[in-house]
């Protein structure tokens, strides 16, 4: 992968703001009773709105602006008439393209009524927290000089260490004048390894796991990946453009 310069960047960054609004406003839509197709839709207005177009349409046979993924489904999933349910895990992925430039984002968030705190409650925000965190422990070393294995392994280290599954088939990619581009960039492997990293490189970082087995299995949609033993599944993803001393974070709908 080359190093973007300037003007690619500026791209990528407005790419980026437009994303991380509509992630923002799809994640904040999730309630109890509310459909994965008005999810969809809500972040497809919102992209258009912004001036961008859904990236997801450059992948052969996708029609929708996300991914909605709940429970133990883990990545890729079809958006359908289900309803969210009260201690639903869900996931939100999209991905936007603006003036030929792709950004790529995801969150997971646990579907609560207020006042809820049982023990399960419980389990499922601390599993979230702790994706989160892997998250941006992993994109800490998305600076210059280091290796796609110190992202690897921060993850890896992150998730593990708090006796949760990285999912092993699935990876976070680079990206920008594509969707999906080299390099690859899992969740687990070794710090120092890898590809290294130049300022300017635009990558999409997922942390991609599971509470139980790390093995996944597609389901009968032909797009779906579930865990195999139907635990629960968490996905976090942001794009970042790497730094000379600090990473750049384009997606981040907290800021939108």
């Amino acid at each position: 992968m080359k190093a973007r310069n300037t003007y690619e960047q500026s791209l990528m960054r407005k790419s980026g703001v437009i994303a991380a609004k509509a992630l923002k406003k799809a994640v904040e839509a999730i309630k109890v009773g509310v459909a994965e197709l008005e999810i969809d839709e809500i972040a497809r207005k919102e992209i258009i709105k912004l001036g961008g177009d859904l990236s997801y349409k450059t992948v052969p046979g996708y029609k929708y602006a996300t991914c909605i993924t709940v429970n133990e489904q883990v990545v890729h999933g079809i958006p359908t008439n289900r309803k969210f349910e009260s201690g639903d895990l869900v996931s939100v992925d999209l991905a936007v393209v603006y003036k030929g430039w792709h950004t790529d984002c995801a969150w997971s968030i646990l579907v609560s009524e207020q006042g809820i705190g049982d023990w399960g409650q419980l389990k499922k925000t601390k599993f979230l927290k702790i994706g989160e965190a892997a998250l941006w422990d992993g994109i800490e070393q998305a600076v210059d000089g280091n290796r796609v294995g110190d992202i690897s392994s921060a993850i890896q280290e992150k998730i593990e260490g708090s006796g949760y599954s990285v999912v092993r088939s699935l990876v976070g990619h680079g990206v920008g004048r594509s969707l999906h581009e080299d390099p690859e960039i899992p969740g687990f492997g070794k710090a120092g390894s890898g590809l290294s990293l130049k300022s300017g490189m635009g990558l999409a970082i997922e942390v991609i796991y599971t509470v139980g087995s790390p093995d996944v299995i597609l389901d009968s949609d032909g797009w779906t990946f579930s865990s195999s033993d139907k635990s629960w599944g968490g996905l976090f993803e942001m794009t970042v453009i790497v730094g000379r001393k600090e990473v750049e974070v384009l997606t981040d709908w907290r800021k939108a």
